[in-house]
């Protein structure tokens, strides 16, 4: 969308109020330093978290960022593109859009992320090789509707169902919230005494599920196969609570989306996908990884 004013003003929408959120926020910040340097242009950001990982309150806050007029959004959505007509009306006005973390089946509506059923596969593959492919293992959903936390469940669940020896325990579903997961966790375990691993299907779950295991002093009995790389999850894997877990990159995903908006909003065709690609963090890397922390 052309600009009258020569400053340009993106907007951020996550799915909640979540550090991870404030990683992609972190991301696009850096990528909007580099183009202020870079252009001689004013850009800035702005981040804006639903209260709840729901998909009216996300079309809430959708609905206040498109009031700004804004140079472009980009959104972590609580459902598929297809469901979110809200979307497509903001790109009927001229307002670049980008979905980031996320899958999108229209042409229209671009995204940054990675390969979310690998990511779920790589997880669960982890797991049952640690675990000697049998006993139970739980597995914990994160938003059902959202669709990367669903491709990376699907995946997860496939993944088990190869080994016989292993049964399936319902994990609970955390809604992105990392009290809800702990909770959720800590009624799993003391229903299953027996039970060997946890999966789960997003960055609220490993932490969740780290603290519930940590209360049912089972810390080394029920082996945590993590989603993502925020740092409490680092830290949990260097205590030896979380064994390791399968990453995105949130920070470069707001960079990539910030940057194809800023293209969009001058006029440039962008690409139909980025894809960020997909980290692997044990104890053996984790230091790696912290150190970008410090």
């Amino acid at each position: 969308m052309a600009q009258s004013d020569p400053a340009l003003r993106f907007v951020i929408i996550s799915k909640v109020a979540h550090p991870w959120f404030e990683e992609v926020h972190r991301g696009a910040l850096a990528q909007a330093q580099f183009l202020e340097v870079h252009t001689g242009t004013r850009v800035t950001v702005d981040y804006m978290a639903p209260d709840t990982a729901s998909v009216e309150d996300q079309l809430a806050v959708l609905a206040q960022a498109a009031a700004m007029i804004p140079s472009g959004i980009a959104i972590d959505p609580v459902d598929d593109v297809e469901n979110l007509p809200a979307l497509m009306a903001l790109i009927a006005k001229g307002i670049p859009v980008v979905v980031f973390d996320a899958p999108s089946s229209n042409h229209s509506v671009p995204s940054v992320g990675n390969d979310f059923v690998e990511q779920g596969a790589i997880a669960a593959r982890r797991l049952v090789d640690r675990i000697g492919a049998s006993g139970e293992v739980a597995l914990m959903q994160g938003v059902p509707t959202a669709p990367n936390h669903r491709q990376r469940f699907d995946a997860q669940l496939t993944e088990l169902r190869r080994h016989p020896a292993i049964t399936i325990v319902d994990g609970g579903i955390d809604n992105d919230d990392i009290a809800t997961a702990t909770e959720e966790a800590t009624t799993v375990l003391a229903a299953h005494p027996q039970l060997k691993g946890y999966l789960c299907c997003d960055a609220s779950g490993p932490l969740g599920i780290a603290a519930a295991v940590r209360r049912a002093g089972r810390v080394g009995e029920v082996v945590i196969v993590g989603m993502d790389g925020i740092e409490p999850i680092l830290e949990e894997i260097k205590a030896g609570v979380i064994e390791s877990s399968s990453s995105t990159i949130p920070a470069m995903q707001g960079s990539m989306a910030l940057l194809m908006l800023w293209q969009a909003s001058q006029g440039m065709r962008i690409p139909q996908k980025i894809d960020t690609g997909i980290d692997f963090i044990t104890t053996e890397n984790v230091d790696q990884f912290l150190a970008a922390y410090r």
